[in-house]
């Protein structure tokens, strides 16, 4: 399933977040009724003061060893159905998203 799509500004990786999780980890791939693929992804913060998105971007920047500064919610700040903008070198990005896609 399809679950980023590769821009001129980087890659938009569409994301299902779980907060209030046990642990940080993957949870698989999600389809939505209208057919669009998320990545779903468990953490252990609280839908609270940004603390569960900050922990994603956390995690997401340690999974595909890139900097924090270059993980960016540009839609679903309040929403689990997140758009996560990943800026940094598409060549080093995309084997190290499509390895951690299928860990699942």
């Amino acid at each position: 399933m399809h679950i980023f799509d590769e821009t001129s500004n980087g890659i938009i990786l569409r994301v299902r977040l779980t907060p209030n999780s046990s642990s940080c980890r993957l949870g698989g791939i999600f389809a939505a009724p209208n057919g669009d693929g998320f990545l779903k992804i468990c953490v252990v913060s609280v839908a609270e003061k940004g603390k569960a998105n900050r922990e994603l971007i956390n995690w997401l920047a340690q999974q595909l060893q890139i900097s924090k500064s270059d993980v960016h919610i540009i839609a679903g700040e309040l929403d689990r159905y997140k758009k996560i903008l990943i800026t940094a070198n598409k060549d080093l990005i995309l084997p190290r998203l499509t390895a951690l896609v299928e860990k699942e």
